[in-house]
Formats: structure tokens, sequence, C-alpha cells
């Protein structure tokens, strides 16, 4: 089979297409035949080595894929050959990752794939959609009627929150980078955008007013609680997504005497009956319509290090030529 690998962290010059045998399922494991995955930050940190992790070498990148089962391993049952899969969580600690023409996967992290659906969309939902849905359900306790501001309502993890919040009865107030990011925003369900390079803060107090912000999703580098705190609604609850390395200043005294909560995590933690919950509603939302995936930037195979490069570009580099995830496809 083919598949594009390393040998060792580091640029994406180090990215060769290689034919290599094919990944017999162990116990427990589906072997899926994938025809797209999609590339996210953490796939740039791992290959890079920016975020170590042990890699069995030679390396795939990747943690999304939709395809098809090819292969069961022992032990398994409710999938059948042939039959369109979705999932995440590859290409983590320890497991080999998409990027490749079939792949080895515990029967824990695959999904049917909801009819009329396509493989790329799926694919490029998988990571950013279960990190939304735990972010705002399982960590920010959503219900109908919070107000809730998602910092980068038009990135992959915000553009996938903000639909989630509406679908969940919330107000949706997010942070963009320029006009069309909002109308993207706006289409997707945010009642209420603000430009990044403008204050922030004061417009969504004001929007909140006077009761306050019920859950704040935080996917910024640098969270500024001296600012997110005092636009809180008591016992409003704080998610954390990102910050490997922030260490900002906190208010303590604001934060508990209004009860406030604040939760980390993240995706690769979750367990696999916690992330099959998210699977399950997004299956859903995605065949009747209420959750879109925007797929921004669609590469072939052999493009993959021009891949990790446009994303490197447009979420390092804030370049600005992607609305959307980015899908590689598998043919062959």
């Amino acid at each position: 089979m083919r598949a594009v690998v390393i040998d060792q962290p580091g640029p994406v010059e180090n990215f060769r297409l290689a034919q290599i045998d094919p990944p017999a399922p162990g116990p427990g494991e589906v072997q899926v035949r994938v025809r797209a995955a999609s590339v996210n930050p953490i796939d740039l940190y791992i290959r890079s080595g920016t975020v170590p992790m042990s890699l069995p070498l030679p390396f795939s990148s990747g943690c999304d894929f939709a395809g098809e089962v090819s292969a069961l391993g022992q032990g398994v049952s409710g999938f059948k050959l042939g039959q369109r899969v979705w999932g995440s969580n590859q290409g983590l600690l320890g497991r080999q990752g998409t990027l490749r023409e079939y792949i080895a996967v515990a029967s824990g992290f695959v999904y049917p794939s909801p009819d009329g659906v396509s493989d790329e969309t799926l694919a490029g939902s998988a990571l950013t959609g279960i990190t939304a849905h735990l972010a705002l359900f399982a960590n920010g306790a959503l219900k109908a009627g919070d107000k809730v501001v998602i910092q980068g309502g038009s990135g992959g993890v915000g553009s996938m929150a903000v639909q989630m919040a509406r679908i969940g009865g919330a107000k949706v107030a997010t942070t963009v980078r320029d006009a069309a990011k909002a109308q993207l925003a706006q289409s997707l369900g945010a009642e209420k955008t603000v430009l990044f390079g403008e204050e922030i803060y004061t417009p969504l107090r004001d929007w909140a007013a006077p009761s306050g912000i019920d859950v704040w999703l935080e996917t910024q580098r640098e969270p500024d609680f001296l600012n997110i705190v005092p636009g809180m609604a008591a016992r409003g609850r704080i998610v954390i997504l990102a910050g490997r390395t922030a260490q900002p200043v906190f208010p303590v005294g604001p934060f508990y005497i209004k009860g406030l909560t604040l939760k980390g995590f993240a995706m690769f933690n979750a367990t696999p009956k916690e992330q099959a919950v998210c699977a399950a509603d997004m299956g859903k939302w995605l065949a009747s319509g209420a959750l879109t995936c925007p797929v921004g930037k669609v590469f072939e195979l052999e493009q993959a290090a021009e891949a990790h490069r446009f994303l490197a570009e447009n979420t390092l580099g804030f370049a600005g030529a992607l609305t959307g995830k980015v899908v590689i496809r598998i043919e062959g």
C-alpha cells in the first residue's frame, strides 16, 4: 500500500511516499481502507517534534479518517466488510496515523458513517467535532438558554462549537479575525461576532448583560483571565482547550466569589466510550444537515507535505487563506 511516512520528527521535508505492507488487524481491531484524512494542528506538532510522543517508525501523521471496513480482527462485532466508517484519535500516544491507504484501528474508535455524508466531510469533522462536543457538553455542562462565548468561531474546533452550541439551544457569541470569517460564523449560528484586534471583552460583556456569560470556550494560546472572569455569570464555566506553555495571571478573588469553574482537557485523553457519545450525536447532526463541516482545501496523498505547510501558514502564521478544514484524499 502507499503511505506517507517520516523516519524521524522534523520539517515537512522529512515526509516520503513509501510502499509498505497493509497492517493486519489485531484482536479487537478494524482494518479500514482510508478514503480521506484531515490535517489538524496537533499533526503538525507531532510531525515536527514540537509535542514529543512515542512514534511507531516509520510513522504516518494524521488523527482522522473515513473509509470502509476491509478486514476485522478477532473478537470484533458490529461491523461488516465494506461498511463505511469514520473516526479519529489515531497518530497519537504511540498509535500509527492515517496518511496511508490502510490502517488498523481499535474498534472503540471506529464509528458507522451516516448515510449521505461524504468521506471528506467526516474526516474533516472528526477531531475538531469530538473536541468541540467534549468542550461544550462534558466539560462546559452546556444547557439550553446559556450564553456561550467561543474564541475563534471560524476555526476548526470553533466552527464546530458554534454549531453545536446552537443545536444545544444556547446563544452564541464568538471572536474572529476578519469580516469574511464573521460572516461564516454568523451563518453557522453566532448571533454576535467581535473582530480580533479590537477590544473584544467589553462588547462580549455587553452582549451577555445583565446575567453574564455562562460558558467561555478558550481556544487561544494566551488566555486573559483578568478580562474573562469579570464577564462571567455566577457559576459560569470556563473551558481551556489551548495554551500549553501559557502562565497567565489569575484573579482568584472574583473567580471564587462568583463560584466559577475552570476546566482544561485534551481530546486524546477522553476514553473511547466518552468519544463515542460525541460521535453518535455528530452522526445524527451531520446526516440531518444541522451540523456542517466547511472543507477549505483538499490535497492528494502525494501532497501531504504541501498540506502540512499550508495549514501551518494559516494557523501558526495567520496567512488568512484558509476557511474550513484541510483534507487529504486517498485514492487508489
